[in-house]
């Protein structure tokens, strides 16, 4: 995700880092290129007795202005609520922490090891959602018997969940906690999972494909054929507004695709793992540990991950 400061709005016209500019100049590139090549072949291109007017592109460019919106609305829908889902997951370890301290205050050893539990299950579910491997990470919060069984799982977070559910089970068997009280706790637990299946509905469903397909074709459609029309009447000024309009098109094509996956690795995804660092702060600071992990903060190209 891109982090920047307020800004002067001219100094914003020329922004780089975090605009979907740097992904599409190379196409923008050869539309200016074939811009340019049809103001060259214009005497042959009259010839041929074939004229396109700028009136059918007006119609077709309000059209697909339409679907573009209606296409980028619901990415943004996706990545709002892929947003929200990680915003009740902070909450809900907080809360749950909070709770059982309360209850086992003196047991540090314990409130720890629930406390490594949780932060292991923030750390899943990132590198579960983004396709990496878990095992790196989870070996600094989880014991060896504990890491091996995890792994064991094509779930690795269910796997955790039953661990933290086991952990609570335990103090109820041991009287530490009424059964009132771990039903209470309980509904925390499966707040996490259904965050978890909140976060795996999102991204094992794509917006459907051929939708997409016929979307992304048009545009780019559009964009070859536009300077055909526009040659005509503005000659020399071709380049310049077939360019414009076809950064506008495309910038919000490929915009909609990096959110349509919000959990990605993208500019303009959510950064997951600032979000389970500052999780991981939080919880530590409530246990009262003596150092917490350093803060993530966005880099020189205001850049945070």
């Amino acid at each position: 995700m891109i982090v920047r400061p307020h800004q002067h709005w001219l100094i914003r016209l020329f922004v780089w880092h975090g605009s979907v500019l740097q992904k599409i100049y190379s196409r923008l590139l050869l539309n200016v290129a074939l811009s340019i090549s049809v103001i060259f072949f214009l005497p042959w291109y009259e010839t041929l007795g074939i004229k396109l007017t700028i009136a059918p592109f007006s119609i077709l460019g309000v059209a697909i202005a339409i679907f573009l919106g209606f296409r980028n609305s619901v990415c943004y829908a996706r990545f709002n609520e892929a947003r929200t889902l990680w915003g009740q997951l902070a909450i809900t370890q907080r809360s749950f922490l909070r709770e059982t301290k309360s209850l086992l205050g003196d047991d540090d050893a314990q409130i720890k090891a629930l406390v490594n539990l949780q932060v292991a299950f923030c750390h899943a579910l990132r590198l579960a959602l983004r396709q990496r491997p878990v095992e790196k990470t989870l070996k600094k919060h989880l014991a060896c018997d504990d890491l091996q069984w995890v792994l064991q799982s094509h779930a690795p977070c269910n796997r955790i969940l039953q661990l933290m559910g086991d952990w609570l089970a335990d103090k109820r068997k041991q009287g530490l906690i009424s059964d009132v009280v771990w039903s209470s706790l309980n509904h925390h637990l499966n707040d996490l999972s259904a965050v978890a299946g909140g976060c795996e509905r999102i991204a094992n469903t794509p917006i459907p494909f051929a939708y997409t397909l016929i979307l992304h074709r048009t545009v780019y459609l559009f964009c070859i054929m536009l300077p055909f029309a526009l040659v005509t009447d503005l000659h020399y000024m071709t380049p310049f507004l077939s360019v414009f309009i076809s950064y506008t098109f495309i910038s919000l094509d490929t915009l909609a695709e990096e959110l349509e996956e919000p959990f990605g690795t993208e500019d303009n995804d959510l950064p997951l793992d600032a979000i389970c660092n500052s999780i991981e702060r939080d919880l530590h600071d409530m246990d009262e540990s003596e150092q917490l992990p350093e803060k993530l903060r966005p880099n020189r190209y205001y850049r945070l991950s």
